[in-house]
């Protein structure tokens, strides 16, 4: 007997079940993005390794451990996309989007990267990104994070709060980096085999460690935001005001550095205390830099993006509304005439309450095979037409959830009876 096929471990199947949420999910996402004046857009899932290679940092978890690369038959590294930044200034440059003004841009879809698999945390994962190109006030992170607090509000999601940070311009990174290097030069013996490795590549890096051992170590070191230039101060200073102006709570982590190299400035990560330890549901920041060390021209940037898996585990739990199922009917129908009948109405039913779902059964079985089916159907009533109800223009009604008697009334009514009942 041949073995059983299954998926690919950390790669995971959407079922019907699952489905309706989902699809309620990524709809409330793509209507409020469209709303603040973004576009979608749509990359290959599949770039050149050069493209994340020099976007994201040689010296990153996602290069070092993580990504899906191969060979294919022209001899060119190809890699299955990790993150959806790179490929989206890829776009920018190769079209030369920038020199038509502002860029607003959204995209969603699978990344891909060999980790541990656990608990809303996949080896193929679902993100959707936002990127803004050309825009470097601190205004514009700063709707950022306003258009993802509305986000919150709309999925209701609870206990959500925001982290945020500057890492400073490139020049006064590289200040910050001897600094690091110098005090963490000093804890050689207190750091593990990672830390050591970056400590030479790049010491930032070390702030980014999970290694629960160094916490302490990591605590003491100085911090980015206290050796900020003045434009960066400034910029930062501005962005918190925005916050503050809006409302929006927030706590200053100088410990929050990202774990990609092409940050700069503002960093932020909205975290959710329902999630456990790995909590962060948005991530995002500033890359001013990244657009020309890709081969474009200078061109500011900044972004977000967020893991839809870790946010339908805190959906499937808070939100009441997206949970709830759409009105739904289950139409049985008995013989040549019903059957043609039922086809029309559900016609009608789709015109006119398009909110509504219709499952018109194809089985063509008695009507107690399709009356099993109805009740296993989860829908609300149960549409019946047979040669009786034909003959008179009626049709029944009939409740499945416990809600009332079973009805007849006139077949031309039914839209009108559906919108007093649905």
């Amino acid at each position: 007997m041949s073995k059983k096929i299954q998926a690919i471990r950390g790669m995971n199947d959407l079922l019907p079940k699952d489905s309706n949420l989902w699809l309620a999910m990524e709809g409330v996402i793509n209507k409020l993005l469209i709303s603040y004046g973004y576009k979608n857009i749509r990359t290959p899932i599949v770039e050149k390794t050069e493209t994340f290679t020099r976007a994201i940092g040689a010296v990153t978890d996602i290069v070092e451990k993580e990504m899906y690369t191969w060979q294919d038959l022209g001899g060119d590294s190809l890699t299955l996309r990790p993150e959806g930044t790179a490929g989206c200034v890829r776009l920018m440059i190769e079209h030369n989007l920038p020199r038509e003004g502002i860029q607003k841009v959204f995209y969603q879809g699978p990344m891909f990267r060999h980790e541990r698999p656990q608990k809303g945390r996949y080896r193929q994962f679902h993100q959707v990104g936002v990127e803004i190109f050309g825009a470097t006030e601190a205004k514009i992170d700063a709707e950022l994070i306003a258009m993802t607090a509305q986000l919150w509000q709309r999925l209701e999601l609870k206990n959500v709060t925001l982290e945020v940070n500057s890492l400073g311009s490139n020049e006064t990174r590289k200040e910050y980096r001897e600094l690091l290097y110098t005090y963490f030069s000093k804890h050689k013996s207190e750091l593990d085999e990672d830390s050591l490795r970056r400590l030479e590549a790049n010491p930032l890096r070390i702030l980014d460690s999970k290694n629960g051992d160094m916490a302490t170590l990591i605590a003491n070191a100085p911090k980015m935001i206290d050796h900020l230039d003045e434009d960066s101060a400034k910029h930062f200073a501005e962005f918190t005001g925005y916050l503050d102006c809006l409302g929006i709570r927030y706590t200053v982590n100088p410990r929050l550095v990202r774990g990609l190299d092409y940050y700069n400035r503002t960093v932020f990560e909205w975290i959710s205390s329902d999630l456990g330890a790995q909590g962060t549901i948005c991530a995002g920041g500033r890359y001013d830099g990244l657009v020309e060390q890709m081969g474009g021209k200078p061109t500011p940037g900044v972004g977000f993006a967020m893991g839809l898996e870790r946010l339908m585990l805190l959906i499937s739990e808070q939100s009441e509304s997206l949970t709830q199922q759409a009105p739904s009917l289950y139409f049985v129908a008995l013989g040549e005439q019903a059957q043609q009948a039922s086809m029309r109405v559900c016609n009608d039913i789709h015109q006119e309450l398009p909110n509504v779902v219709v499952i018109n059964d194809i089985g063509m079985g008695s009507l107690k095979s399709q009356m099993k089916k109805a009740d296993k159907s989860n829908t609300d009533f149960a549409l019946i037409l047979g040669e009786e109800e034909i003959n008179n223009n009626q049709i029944s009604i009939k409740p499945l959830k416990g809600q009332g008697e079973q009805q007849l009334i006139a077949l031309e009514g039914i839209i009108a009876h559906l919108q007093e009942i649905l």
